[in-house]
């Protein structure tokens, strides 16, 4: 069964004065009503707009493939977090250490056996 067909909907836009002037011009010309004109105005621009953001979002997806290939188990990513953790973590305050907790945290720490 096919899909009910949408209905128009009213819209308000602000065109600028010489858009108005150029559409007014091609309505008489054409004999086109000037919703008309601009509802395939739009659907151009859609459309164009929709085969731009799929081109660009491939690549993107593409480039992403191809930096998972070259490191499908992170391994250089995983290197470099254990570097910058051995590089900067020896400064790092609370590095490894248990600040005093709550009497609730106290009791999860306590059942958890830490």
């Amino acid at each position: 069964m096919a899909a009910p067909k949408a209905v128009p909907k009213a819209t308000t836009i602000r065109l600028k004065a010489e858009l108005i002037t150029g559409l007014t011009l091609l309505q008489h010309i054409l004999k086109k009503p000037m919703n008309r004109m601009i509802n395939e105005a739009v659907r151009l621009y859609v459309e164009r707009q929709s085969v731009q953001v799929e081109t660009d979002l491939k690549d993107v997806l593409e480039r992403i493939k191809a930096y998972r290939r070259s490191d499908p188990s992170y391994k250089k990513l995983w290197d470099e977090f254990v570097d910058a953790e051995a590089r900067y973590g020896k400064d790092d305050p609370v590095e490894g250490r248990i600040k005093n907790a709550g009497p609730v945290q106290a009791r999860v720490r306590e059942i958890l056996g830490r």
